[in-house]
């Protein structure tokens, strides 16, 4: 069985979702993702039953009011996009562009759906004045309203009345969360925001998210941080103070398709940091030791 996802994103933990979930908290009241944006952890989550609620946030407002309409009104945005995807064939380029300029001009979440579906890469950027500027994939003419619709349809039924949605900053929806929550982040890698290549609507401040994270520890809040990474010999961000006590497991997330297209075989690994009391508690060494050794949770199925 496949899980469905009708929001493509860059940088997205889709393909790596179930290796997270292995070092989620046996019961969580509550799944928080403060950096939503494909929601790719709060939809696996649902879909495995690992979680009551959700809260989906990011501060990218009509990003957040596509997910609404998506869960609460997806025959709406099923109409919307298959009427704006019908609109490009024949002249897919042009119209991507008054598409875009709508978008900017109106900030409506149904234009938004379409430029992630066609945009280069799903790769979302925005200019220095917060209009979206990714310039289309003349290559295809994005995803077809037939297969967009099966996951819209898929991801309402998996979280229709679970899911509350917010627009808020990262900080005011951390201090949503209880012992009994679990918070996982997904922040923007450092120096991707406006001044390093416009690809998030605001800078993320790295010394007031280090911060925010000792006080998730004061409070005893579990959380789970997609933080940093590598490929080949690069590493990306640097590491986290070790005062926080976390504890680092790196994911193979497959080849990297940058280093694929300058005939070099890299692949990327992304760092997961678990926080103390899940780690205390999850038998962290036996899962962090058999991570590549477990059966996929797609095997069962």
């Amino acid at each position: 069985m496949k899980i469905p996802h009708p929001i493509p994103y860059q940088g997205s933990k889709r393909i790596i979702a179930e290796e997270i979930m292995r070092f989620f908290p046996q019961k969580i009241d509550r799944l928080i993702e403060p950096f939503a944006g494909s929601a790719a952890i709060s939809i696996a989550s649902a879909f495995f039953f690992r979680a009551k609620h959700f809260v989906i946030n990011d501060i990218n407002e009509p990003l957040i009011s596509l997910w609404d309409k998506i869960v609460n009104h997806p025959e709406d945005i099923i109409r919307d996009y298959h009427e704006i995807w019908t609109g490009q064939l024949g002249n897919e380029e042009e119209y991507y562009y008054e598409i875009r300029t709508k978008f900017n001009e109106t900030q409506e979440s149904k234009y938004l759906l379409f430029l992630l579906a066609k945009c280069v890469k799903a790769a979302v950027r925005y200019n220095s004045e917060g209009n979206f500027n990714q310039s289309p994939d003349k290559r295809r003419k994005g995803r077809h309203p037939e297969n967009m619709r099966f996951d819209i349809l898929s991801v309402s039924n998996l979280l229709k009345d679970k899911a509350s949605f917010y627009s808020l900053d990262y900080e005011e929806v951390l201090d949503m969360a209880t012992p009994n929550d679990l918070v996982y982040m997904d922040p923007p890698y450092q120096g991707t925001a406006k001044n390093g290549g416009f690809r998030y609507l605001e800078n993320l401040s790295r010394e007031d998210f280090i911060i925010s994270l000792y006080q998730l520890n004061k409070r005893n809040i579990p959380y789970i941080l997609s933080y940093d990474g590598r490929t080949g010999d690069k590493t990306y961000g640097e590491e986290l103070p070790e005062s926080l006590n976390l504890h680092k497991v790196e994911i193979d997330a497959g080849r990297s398709s940058t280093a694929t297209l300058h005939s070099r075989n890299y692949r990327t690994f992304e760092a997961l940091y678990i926080s103390d009391n899940i780690a205390k508690k999850n038998n962290f060494k036996e899962k962090q030791n058999s991570l590549l050794k477990q059966p996929s949770l797609f095997d069962n199925l």
